[in-house]
């Protein structure tokens, strides 16, 4: 994509720039939230067999969340509305909007209730292993039950960062992450000792807090929406909710979704298989791959999410405009800042795994044994982190066309490889073979879907991604060095000192390493600053 584009290209790009970059912003804000969060958490109640219960209990609305809002309808849904917002008018847009939500509310209110009264089976699914524990089995059932509804609440909040993210209102969909952190922190801190004086498990107010979130996210968008004039008006179980299922619209985001539902199944039921596994090893395996999950949420949120939610309306109105030229040149770009700000935040997460966990983590409750074995999960997890931030760039590139079946059929194949790898590395590595497994099958992934891309046409990579690919591995090995010397300079799990100079000495580390990668990038030059000027 070269300069003959003009004017308008760059116009383009840059946008697309600011764009990743609110995203990128709001979501440090609620990654670094979120962290406060999980540091209160591990040093409030450790790593029992209570946590895993929580951790059980929220991941089953959650794992609902993933296969019906962010993840297949999410897909089907985005590029649908997008296309037809562009092909046929803004009324007929809010027209179909009116009637996906309709139809999505039903849809919910039913699982909801479902959900309530399978509570034990749903827990004997994800976590058969906790049943050796009959307190953490009671507890995971009980916060399962008040916590699912929060599937409604957040399937509702994914429709409405589908249609703020297509009208390009990127700020609030990316913000209201920080009220589930804020909420389930305060009800922690203040709720928790007020249930154990009633002789209720503390442990419970994280799931009033996880609600309270919910319903907090819900209530923004939903006002972001009214403002915006894109509320949609919900029909009744009647006449209304008949003729929502009749729109072509919803029938064409439901054709979308069953491959693309079967694709994100695959992603979910790996996680089921490894929760399952975890509930049978070691009491806090479970928690201790949950605390490594929330580490890698930084660099995945920051790059990844934030890429990717600003690509799929990009690449779809590149797609409904016949501009092929720019629909590649998008994914390109993507993949060329996942490589140059994901490789070195694998390097550091290899590297400098025990001392971020101890900083963060290693308070109160939570033990030597904690760190070492969270630390263990983060670096397995690293080993993924480039094809984990990838997959966020490459899947929306066949989302944006409306193709499903393709990352479909790549998951169900990364998903019997991971499983394979499992059999390999957990008799091994018990708890952090999972999180391998996850890294490994992560890679293979993206080289799979890139490969898709590629083979389709859809995606042309320009010339002089080998002498690229050196550049950044070479500034990657030079910031490697500085934090091979602070992880030995100091032994972070016994050096006790104030919380703040911990957090202090972490931050000059990493300052200092980033500041040699940046001049490294210089040396070599990495034209970075050309990826939005093409």
């Amino acid at each position: 994509m070269g300069c003959s584009q003009g004017g308008e290209g760059y116009t383009y790009r840059v946008s697309l720039i600011k764009s990743a970059s609110t995203v990128s912003l709001w979501t440090l804000v609620s990654r670094v939230s979120g962290l406060v969060r999980e540091l209160l958490i591990a040093a409030t109640f450790g790593a029992s067999a209570m946590t895993d219960a929580f951790n059980v209990a929220f991941r089953i609305p959650n794992l609902f969340r993933r296969l019906f809002a962010e993840g297949a309808f999410a897909q089907a849904f985005v590029p649908v509305l997008a296309s037809t917002r562009t092909q046929e008018g803004e009324q007929r847009a809010l027209a179909l909007l009116a009637n996906v939500a309709t139809a999505l509310f039903w849809v919910l209110v039913l699982t909801c209730v479902l959900g309530v009264v399978a509570a034990p089976a749903l827990v004997w699914g994800m976590a058969s292993g906790l049943g050796r524990d009959a307190a953490a089995h009671e507890a995971a059932v009980m916060m399962t039950r008040w916590m699912f509804p929060y599937i409604g609440f957040m399937s509702l909040v994914a429709l409405a960062a589908g249609v703020l993210n297509t009208w390009k209102h990127f700020a609030v969909p990316a913000a209201t992450p920080v009220l589930l952190n804020i909420s389930m922190v305060a009800c922690a801190w203040w709720g928790g000792p007020w249930l154990e004086d009633f002789g209720w498990p503390p442990i419970y107010a994280l799931a009033a807090g996880v609600m309270l979130g919910g319903v907090l996210q819900l209530a923004v968008q939903g006002w972001a929406m009214r403002r915006l004039g894109v509320m949609p008006r919900l029909a009744g179980p009647g006449l209304g909710l008949r003729m929502a299922w009749r729109d072509p619209g919803v029938k064409r985001i439901l054709g979308l979704m069953a491959p693309a539902l079967l694709g994100v199944s695959v992603a979910q039921i790996s996680l089921i298989i490894n929760t399952q596994i975890a509930s049978h090893l070691a009491p806090g395996s479970v928690t201790w791959l949950g605390y490594a999950d929330r580490l890698m949420e930084f660099p995945t949120g920051l790059l990844g999410v934030a890429l990717g939610v600003v690509l799929l309306p990009a690449l779809t109105q590149a797609r409904a405009s016949g501009d092929q030229q720019r629909y590649s040149g998008l994914i390109d770009d993507g993949l060329r800042w996942v490589l140059a700000l994901g490789l070195p935040c694998a390097v550091a997460l290899l590297i400098f795994a025990q001392p971020l966990v101890s900083v963060l983590f290693h308070y109160g409750a939570f033990t030597d044994k904690d760190l070492m074995q969270t630390s263990l999960a983060l670096v397995g997890y690293g080993v993924g982190l480039v094809g984990l931030v990838a997959i966020k760039v490459l899947a929306p590139g066949f989302f944006a066309s409306q193709d499903t079946r393709t990352p479909m059929r790549i998951a169900l194949a990364v998903l019997m490889l991971t499983q394979g790898l499992n059999l390999v590395l957990v008799p091994w590595l018990a708890h952090a073979g999972l999180a391998l497994a996850i890294g490994l099958g992560a890679l293979v992934n993206a080289a799979l879907l890139c490969w898709g891309l590629v083979r389709q046409g859809k995606y042309q990579p320009r010339p002089g991604w080998l002498r690229y690919g050196a550049q950044v591995s070479a500034s990657c090995v030079l910031l490697a060095m500085p934090l091979l010397w602070f992880a030995q300079l100091i032994d972070w799990s016994a050096w006790r000192v104030t919380p703040l100079a911990r957090v202090a000495a972490l931050a000059v580390a990493l300052l200092i390493s980033v500041v040699v990668y940046g001049i490294s990038l210089w040396a070599f030059r990495v034209p970075l600053h050309t990826l939005w000027r093409r």
